[in-house]
């Protein structure tokens, strides 16, 4: 498999690497697979349908696996079916992720699970951009998790521009102890959609989610976040979702919690409106042009 400039551009956008490293990775492109495993951390091909099985033993403790994918053929819309096993008391930093380039209609659906073992810590780190000339560029990440007993995972997701349309989708178990931490960061333009939709069911007694979700929408584009914090046992849940309109954008937020449990404490809180005048003025005083201060509000709000 060749990397070209191209694909060395897009691994760095999506996840921060300049070659394949030494360590454990799936790296994928355009349908075909580069694998590398560790002691500790297991990498195997289905063999029923496209994607891995990812075994992180107990023994791993802050190592990074790295699962890139690349699509940059025209008319390709890749899909993948990726299960993580994460053994108890395991620390791992997971970089997912994945980058478009095309002139035509591609795309790429990831299917991930991830199970985490007792007192086991991941970080999860989902970035997708897509470039080139087509209009019609999709990524659909779906993501089931279930956190068992005293397990922590800290999730963050970025769409940082040029994704035609997607529509992300994730949905957690949480037992008990467990803590869920989402940060989702997104910025839409000309006629771009995005979706988001949370299904959380807090299980077990004390355990904890809160999901941070920043967007910019610009121009034509189109924003919908969706939530549901589930409180099933005594609990805690927050969700915040802030979001700043340009132009003729649209973005809908529809936060819910559900209490099933009287000592659940779940709260939601959502926020939409347009840049302060007040602060385009401070830094258009400092020599900035407006367009050149409204990127750096945009560029500190989604920081």
């Amino acid at each position: 498999m060749v990397l070209d400039n191209l694909t060395k551009s897009l691994l760095k956008e999506i996840a921060g690497l300049h070659e394949l490293t030494n360590g454990a990775y799936s790296f994928r492109k355009n349908g075909k697979s580069l694998i590398n495993s560790t002691n500790n951390i297991k990498i195997d091909k289905k063999k029923d349908k496209p994607g891995i099985n990812i075994y992180v033993s107990s023994n791993c403790k802050n190592e990074v696996c790295h699962i890139p994918v690349v699509v940059t053929e025209d008319g390709l819309f890749d899909i993948v079916y990726n299960d993580f096993y994460i053994e108890d008391g395991a620390s791992v930093t997971i970089v997912a992720g994945c980058g478009v380039h095309s002139d035509g209609v591609s795309g790429h659906n990831g299917v991930h699970s991830l199970y985490v073992g007792k007192n086991a810590n991941v970080e999860y780190v989902e970035n997708h951009m897509a470039s080139g000339k087509s209009n019609k560029q999709e990524l659909n990440p779906i993501t089931n998790i279930v956190l068992e007993e005293g397990a922590t995972l800290t999730m963050k997701t970025t769409q940082i521009g040029g994704v035609t349309y997607s529509n992300r989708y994730t949905k957690a178990v949480l037992k008990q102890g467990a803590t869920l931490t989402v940060r989702e960061k997104i910025l839409t333009s000309r006629f771009e959609v995005a979706k988001t939709k949370f299904d959380i069911k807090l299980k077990g007694k004390d355990s904890k989610c809160n999901i941070v979700s920043r967007s910019v929408a610009k121009d034509e584009s189109e924003q919908i976040f969706k939530s549901n914090l589930i409180g099933e046992n005594i609990c805690f849940g927050r969700v915040e979702c802030d979001g700043i309109l340009l132009n003729n954008a649209v973005i809908i937020s529809e936060p819910k919690v559900s209490c099933k449990n009287k000592d659940a404490e779940l709260s939601h809180e959502a926020s939409i409106g347009k840049i302060a005048g007040d602060q385009l003025t401070k830094l258009m005083t400092m020599g900035l042009t407006e367009q050149q201060a409204e990127n750096k509000i945009i560029e500190g709000f989604l920081k």
